[in-house]
């Protein structure tokens, strides 16, 4: 089955760009995305940009609205996403407790509908 990883973290916590700290966290995603590769779980997956990027789209009565910003407005934002295909929910929170955001945000693991 297939599984969405968001991955959460407080932007204003995110190591600089071109911080040493930047560079550590750019190998540890490379070291995940490694396993999950090898292993034939990896199905898709990126970083996004800041949520300050954001647009939220809501359509009522036909009418189209847009806000800037993230849907949720909360410390915690969406700073990338995986897909994977796991062989069960326990394999799939297992590996996602290796995410390195596991560690200073969140992962928020979901099933994806199959036709």
């Amino acid at each position: 089955m297939k599984y969405l990883y968001l991955l959460y973290a407080d932007e204003s916590k995110m190591p600089a760009p071109d911080s040493p700290q930047m560079a550590q966290q750019e190998a540890a995603f490379g070291r995940f995305y490694d396993e999950i590769s090898q292993k034939g779980l990896f199905k898709a997956g990126d970083p996004v940009r800041p949520s300050s990027t954001a647009t939220t789209v809501r359509v009522r009565n036909g009418s189209t609205k847009t806000d800037a910003g993230p849907f949720a407005k909360s410390g915690e934002q969406v700073i990338g996403f995986y897909v994977i295909e796991a062989k069960s929910e326990d394999e799939a929170v297992a590996y996602a407790a290796k995410v390195p955001s596991a560690a200073v945000g969140a992962v928020e693991v979901r099933p994806i509908l199959s036709a």
